[in-house]
């Protein structure tokens, strides 16, 4: 049995050593990093080389990658580094690292021509003044063979234990059986067809009811699939913490088995770093400090962990004196299961699909609750900048960026000409903004090389935006809206914030998942289908499976309340009819119920009008900006034996993934279509899906807010023992075009 490592992985697990050290930042974006090997690559003879794919064997050992460029001229290999700001400042570990890749590179460039010796270079590119920085030095092809023995040596240890790891679960998971005494109805249609998508190389989307098991109905086939489809990773990707703390309870129930699988959670850094406080690097945190010294005995003991959880992974870190979040990175590369947010797959930078694409894994890629994609993906793919912001920089700002910011601010202003509306929505993007914004990034990435220290605080939070935005500039095309929001400061002056808004994310989700062996999206509210095809550019040979509902009509009793209207404009007549309504249901049936409702101000004249005229109904509230321990205690009020009602808005924390099942809920009334709010940037959102599908008023209202409403209502049916009332009012809820999306086991009665 052999094992595959890519030349850039092995170095990074043999070469290197000392501190944890991200000051040499920023680093160019990959579009520059591609621009800039594109420059060096003109520069070299008409016989120059790109791209060089290059193998070679050490034992059972198989090392593969592409050398950057090869003149056959000078016989000359290189490895091409773009940078920006002094060169001077790169720590020393990090040089040590690219000239172990350049050296493994020439052992098998000279391996593969038959080579005696070779030149090796380094060329560090400055992407701001476009000046090549050439290290180089002659080695004998003996030496460089020496030097690769040496790297593959070291790594050939660990190697030998994944490989082990590796057959050795893949054993477990051929006899692993299914981990309940049986299947949940729908729950095997949906495994089943989960399995085929990884045998076949498809992708699949899964519409499954809630209560089916999607989690463990999704996991299980995927564990099935590893030996016989040879799957590196399963990667499971969630929109909310309850989504990773399902997918982590899976897990463990598979753990009871004897399953060595080995489960990694990936959490954001603000939640893994124990000194937010501290800059990454080693004088400023004792975690960095000698990271990659401790580096290794911290892996080999985080391997030994079946269940890598957020808790869990602190403890061997710190155990090991490294930082957590750090190590998580580490172990992303070796863990067989990943549970992480989204972003860590479909974001610009995404630490899983660079893993992935660098070594070739072959993944299989699970989204949970798929229909939050589709916003999730448009916030990752937009950006905004706010002049306030800006303002507040140029007046504390050091000397040397006062010119740059006021250069932008200058640009800026200048745009307020063409504004007529407050909010105003453009087709092209701010040209001569975007060229005062690069120069603004480049002199503020000098001096954070320059000056590390300042790299906190408002000044490096406007720098991040600011490279997202410029970042978002490349790609705007007729998938975005730029659009500009202003506001008076005073008599004289305004301020304004610039948006550059995905529309459709299609382009960039795509080829995420495609890449992988498999991808599964799944959830309880696909429908209709088109809709999440357009917008996340779905593959055309996309398998779809809508599993049957576990549950019966009987189950739930769903009514349309056709006579109330809360539109916007009806809201105030519409409070006394649906305090009655709900006292009406709460006396026919006590119990607990949740009340939704389409904002926080409609929500608080329902609740403070029930209170009037029914005070013996205990009530409850969703309030603004809620803790995760204040809305834990919301939810505790559930109980088996309690009776009330909880208020909260349609969409929000409590409008999906909570889990109240038999008498803790046993029914929910739902005043609003759910509709997104009527304002200028839906009405540009919806004329631009009216171009590009034809839609416009369905993409972006009816279909996401019956979604909301759907969600809400599966919230009271989650077992085949319960029994629940759903009330659905407002008179739209009778149209034909909407009660063909609600779900078909439904029967409604108006």
């Amino acid at each position: 049995m052999s094992y595959s490592v890519a030349v850039r992985a092995l170095c990074e697990f043999t070469a290197k050593v000392g501190d944890l050290d991200l000051r040499f930042t920023p680093s160019p974006s990959a579009q520059e990093g591609i621009v800039g090997h594109r420059t060096v690559a003109s520069r070299r003879s008409a016989h120059y080389q790109n791209e060089v794919a290059l193998e070679g064997e050490y034992q059972q050992l198989k090392v593969r990658g592409r050398a950057d460029g090869y003149d056959p001229d000078a016989n000359r290999l290189e490895e091409v580094k773009t940078y920006r700001g002094d060169l001077d400042a790169q720590p020393a570990n990090h040089r040590q690292l690219h000239w172990a890749q350049v050296k493994v590179y020439g052992w098998l460039m000279c391996q593969k021509l038959g080579l005696a010796q070779i030149d090796l270079a380094l060329v560090y590119f400055d992407i701001v003044g476009e000046g090549e920085t050439l290290l180089h030095q002659r080695c004998r092809a003996d030496e460089l063979q020496a030097f690769f023995n040496t790297q593959c040596a070291l790594f050939l240890r660990w190697a030998e234990q994944e490989m082990a790891h590796r057959a050795a679960r893949n054993r477990a998971a051929q006899s692993l059986a299914f981990p309940h005494a049986d299947f949940r109805p729908g729950q095997r249609s949906l495994a089943e067809s989960v399995y085929k998508a990884a045998s076949t190389g498809r992708c699949l989307m899964a519409q499954a009811p809630t209560g089916i098991g999607k989690t463990i109905g999704t996991i299980f086939p995927l564990i099935k699939a590893l030996a016989p489809q040879q799957l590196d990773k399963i990667l499971f990707l969630t929109a909310k913490t309850p989504g990773r703390k399902l997918a982590l309870d899976a897990a463990r129930v598979l753990h009871a088995d004897e399953l060595p699988l080995r489960v990694l959670e990936l959490v954001a850094r603000d939640k893994a770093c124990e000194h937010l406080e501290k800059a990454c690097h080693g004088e400023s945190c004792p975690l960095a400090k000698g990271f990659y010294d401790r580096l290794p005995a911290a892996r080999e003991a985080a391997a030994q962990v079946r269940l890598l959880d957020q808790r869990t992974l602190r403890e061997v870190a710190l155990a090991h004196s490294v930082c957590p979040y750090y190590l998580s990175q580490e172990m992303a590369r070796w863990a067989d299961l990943v549970v992480a947010d989204y972003n860590y797959y479909f974001d610009f930078g995404a630490l899983l699909f660079g893993l992935g694409q660098l070594n070739g894994w072959r993944a299989a890629v699970l989204v949970d609750e798929a229909h939050n994609l589709v916003e999730r993906a448009r916030a990752m793919y937009s950006a905004s900048l706010d002049q306030y912001s800006l303002k507040t920089l140029r007046d504390t700002a050091p000397e040397p960026l006062k010119k740059p910011l006021q250069r932008l601010n200058r640009e800026w202003n200048a745009l307020h000409k063409d504004q007529i509306a407050p909010y105003q929505a453009y087709a092209a993007r701010p040209e001569k903004l975007v060229q005062a914004l690069s120069l603004c990034t480049s002199a503020m990435g000098d001096y954070f090389n320059d000056h590390p220290e300042s790299l906190s605080g408002d000044l490096q939070a406007f720098y991040f935006e600011a490279l997202q935005f410029a970042k978002v500039a490349e790609l705007f095309n007729e998938h975005f809206i730029f659009d500009i929001s202003k506001r008076p400061l005073n008599a004289k002056r305004s301020s304004s914030t610039l948006c550059l808004r995905n529309v459709v994310p299609a382009e960039f989700i795509r080829p995420r998942l495609t890449a992988a062996r498999s991808s599964v999206l799944f959830s309880a509210t696909l429908s209709p289908r088109h809709y999440y095809a357009d917008l996340l550019g779905l593959p055309a040979d996309t398998a779809w499976i809508d599993v049957e509902s576990p549950f019966k009509a009987e189950q739930l009793q769903v009514r349309i309340v056709d006579r109330i209207s809360t539109r916007f404009v009806h809201r105030q007549a519409s409070l006394a009819p649906i305090v009655e309504l709900i006292a009406r249901q709460f006396a026919q049936r006590p119990g607990n119920y949740l009340a939704f409702f389409s904002s926080f101000d409609y929500l608080q004249h329902v609740a403070q009008l029930l209170v009037e005229r029914h005070p013996q109904i205990p009530l409850w509230q969703q309030s603004r900006g809620m803790a995760e321990a204040e809305r834990q205690a919301f939810l505790d009020q559930f109980t088996e034996h309690s009776q009330g009602i909880g208020f909260a808005v349609l969409g929000g924390a409590f409008g999906e993934g909570i889990d109240l099942p038999g008498t803790r809920l046993i029914g929910a009334f739902i005043a609003t279509l759910g509709l997104p709010q009527l304002n200028p940037v839906n009405e540009h959102m919806k004329a631009r899906m009216g171009a590009i599908f034809g839609a416009g008023y369905d993409y972006t209202y009816l279909y996401p807010g019956i979604q909301k409403v759907v969600q809400a209502a599966g919230r009271v049916i989650r077992s085949q023992q319960d029994q629940g009332v759903v009330l659905l009012i407002d008179d739209r809820f009778g149209e034909a075009r909407v009660r063909q999306l609600l779900p078909k086991w439904w029967s409604i009665d108006s």
